[in-house]
């Protein structure tokens, strides 16, 4: 009887498996078409993407064998629209992959990923759509398009031409076994990063050991431990436990082995990057060579403002040359202070700068992150990030319980503008977990579009960080810099949320990937404001508004080690550059090649068995190959940018309303330095970053 009930329950079980209609397949019917994450499972996928490849190629090959004329309705508007379902399934899945990916999603990623490169190739190597496509291009003068249709038209041959449209015979062989190959390099380098990453723990039990830790890394170490059934602290290399430790732990020894475990994240072990580097800058080189470049970052230039390698190197070495004098006194400044209070002459290293750097700003400047966290309760900046936005641009947030969810600690907001109208759909994923990858970052579930029927499609977007938890005894405080990250990637949603474009292909942040950081660098701008920080900065317990004293000390530190900061940040874009304008041969010796490309931005020693590369993500995981020192290239223009929000007001609306009619709304419908131009009147200038950071 036990053995009939266990067989009836199997065919039940096989019976409703059968019958379950996949979510992914199905018509979202969430609120404002939101997906079913809570419907949505592991097995979903596969069939999903497999069903999405065939109506792309269908798609397509309607276009391509449409009898008519190739025109820019039935050619590139067709082309453009077509893939709706594909895109849908993958933005899904590569986003969880990234903020929420276990190892059985890791597993089915490397099984999807080949099947996505060859279909995605199949498009670009395809004779008949190109020669339909180059059709249209080559009349382009004679047509009657709007600017953004233009641009549609310009990125869209082009990109088949940089995607390897005019290649012959063997050659297209070649691009297909190096694109796939690089594709599969990305995703392991990303794994490798998140499992090097988990592996790492450091348990604290005594009280030398935690000598100089606050109590809330306390709190958070302890409740880290507990989660792993573990007794004692436990530190790890996430960004809310390393960064408190350096900064705060007296042990210097501690403070150095969390260092190198930091440093040397995927370098050698089970999870090592150090080959996958070597391969990836290798086939880089090949696809470059191939595509008629002579490197990596020639060819990635030449599709954005910079658009050359030596363009780029001239914006470092001048920053190099303005900076290196002012940074040199900063690690002078913090290296006396040093040795003035250990009372002895002090080799100042790394995993001593943040230390001794915190203890010089509290006692000259009587300021660090604890006096601030109680001021920067996540509720309450979240209100203030959010009050910002309808400040500036009259947007209003909504929380919402109904919509579905991927993970429990997941918000979503519903984001309309002054007038009530619909905007679009805001996610807010704040805390770290295993499953997550380090970092913060906006992405989207779904782009902004206008339907043929003239219906504008508003964007679902998310919004990742990786912050302190709340524990048990208090919320999530929030340190300074944390605030400035999440004004941030906030300003690459307003981004996303504001556009108003008729092609998904060009809206939003769909931008050249060294303009992208301007909304996003310039909303740290309001972070040292009085005006914006009495909006919200109350302190959690007795909601006392964040003395002046302290906005003044804010504002007395903003240049503090200012220099110094430009050097790390200027040695991460040698670093990125130097791997990626490689010409000869490949250099065997990684961690060579890597600190002789920072060595001229580098101040302090570089540890033996430390390095970047092995868990440099943006530049091996996410996009910014050649395209790292676009940070800096954004600084010049959002400190030049907010300069004219100072000279009218903070939330002057007349200056809010041309940033958002010139930039936001425009996405990368038309050329950025244009864009640029019509909101400040003239091309930028280097003048205010430098009187910002007191250089000049």
């Amino acid at each position: 009887m036990k053995q009939l009930i266990t067989i009836l329950a199997l065919i039940t079980t096989i019976t409703m498996s059968s019958c379950r209609q996949n979510p992914l397949l199905s018509e979202f019917d969430g609120p404002f078409g939101t997906a079913p994450f809570d419907k949505i499972e592991l097995a979903d996928y596969k069939p999903a993407m497999i069903e999405g490849i065939k109506q792309h190629q269908q798609e397509v090959d309607a276009i391509i064998n449409n009898p008519e004329a190739p025109t820019f309705e039935n050619t590139i508007e067709a082309y453009e629209a077509s893939g709706l379902l594909l895109n849908r399934v993958t933005n899904i899945f590569f986003n969880l992959l990234s903020a929420d990916g276990d190892e059985a999603m890791m597993n089915l990623s490397q099984e999807l990923m080949p099947m996505l490169t060859e279909h995605t190739n199949n498009l670009t190597l395809n004779e008949k759509l190109f020669e339909r496509i180059k059709a249209v291009y080559e009349t382009r003068e004679t047509l009657d398009l709007t600017r953004e249709q233009l641009t549609l038209l310009e990125d869209t041959y082009k990109s088949m031409v940089r995607n390897g449209a005019n290649l012959q015979g063997e050659e297209k062989e070649q691009y297909r076994r190096l694109t796939s190959k690089l594709d599969s390099l990305s995703l392991t380098f990303g794994q490798n990063q998140i499992k090097s990453t988990n592996a790492f723990e450091m348990i604290l039990t005594t009280e030398e050991e935690l000598a100089g830790l606050p109590e809330g890394a306390r709190e958070a170490a302890k409740m880290r431990a507990e989660a792993k059934g573990k007794e004692g602290y436990l530190f790890n290399v996430s960004y809310p436990s390393f960064f408190p430790f350096m900064k705060y732990a007296q042990n210097r020894e501690l403070r150095e082995k969390l260092y190198r475990a930091y440093n040397s994240v995927a370098l050698g072990g089970e999870y090592d990057n150090t080959q996958n580097i070597l391969e990836q800058v290798t086939a880089r080189k090949e696809l470059a060579n191939l595509l008629g470049y002579k490197d990596w970052a020639t060819y990635v230039l030449d599709n954005r403002m910079a658009k050359t390698p030596e363009a780029v190197y001239n914006l470092l070495d001048n920053l190099l040359e303005a900076y290196t004098p002012a940074a040199k006194e900063d690690v002078k400044r913090i290296k006396n202070f040093a040795k003035e209070v250990e009372g002895k002459e002090v080799e100042l290293m790394p995993w001593d700068w943040s230390y001794y750097s915190n203890l010089y700003k509290t006692k000259n400047y009587d300021l660090n992150d604890e006096m601030l966290k109680p001021y920067f309760d996540l509720e309450k900046v979240k209100k203030g990030v959010f009050g910002l936005a309808t400040t500036l641009y009259g947007l209003q947030f909504e929380k919402r319980t109904d919509i579905a969810v991927y993970n429990e600690e997941v918000e979503v907001f519903k984001v309309t503008d002054a007038d009530g109208n619909y905007m679009g759909i805001l996610y807010t994923d704040f805390f770290p977990r295993e499953t997550k990858q380090q970092g913060a970052w906006k992405t989207d579930f779904k782009k902004q579009w206008v339907e043929k029927d003239g219906t504008d499609s508003r964007p679902h977007i998310l919004l990742v960080m990786n912050f302190t938890k709340p524990t048990k005894d208090k919320p999530a405080l929030l340190t300074f810099e944390e605030v400035g990250t999440f004004l941030h990637e906030f300003g690459h949603s307003l981004h996303g949320m504001l556009t108003k474009c008729h092609y998904a292909a060009v809206s939003g942040t769909s931008v050249y990937r060294d303009f992208v950081e301007l909304p996003s660098q310039i909303m740290e701008n309001w972070l040292s404001e009085k005006e914006f920080l009495d909006t919200f900065a109350e302190h959690y317990q007795t909601g006392e508004k964040i003395p002046a004293e302290l906005i003044e000390k804010v504002e007395a530190t903003k240049q503090f080690n200012a220099a110094y900061a430009c050097l790390r940040q200027l040695s991460l874009g040698y670093l990125d550059m130097g791997w990626h304008t490689l010409q000869g041969e490949i250099p065997t010796d990684m961690l060579k090649q890597e600190y002789s490309s920072m060595a001229k931005a580098t101040l302090l020693p570089v540890p033996e068995g430390t390095n970047m590369s092995t868990h440099f993500g943006h530049i091996f995981d996410g996009g910014y190959s050649a395209g790292y020192y676009g940070y800096k290239w954004a600084e010049v223009l959002d400190a030049d940018a907010f300069a004219l929000f100072k000279q009218n007001g903070i939330f002057d609306k007349e200056t809010a309303d041309s940033f958002r009619k010139n930039i936001l709304e425009k996405g990368g419908s038309e050329e950025p330095m244009k864009l640029y131009i019509d909101f400040m009147g003239r091309e930028p200038s280097i003048e205010a970053i430098m009187k910002r950071d007191g250089i000049k």
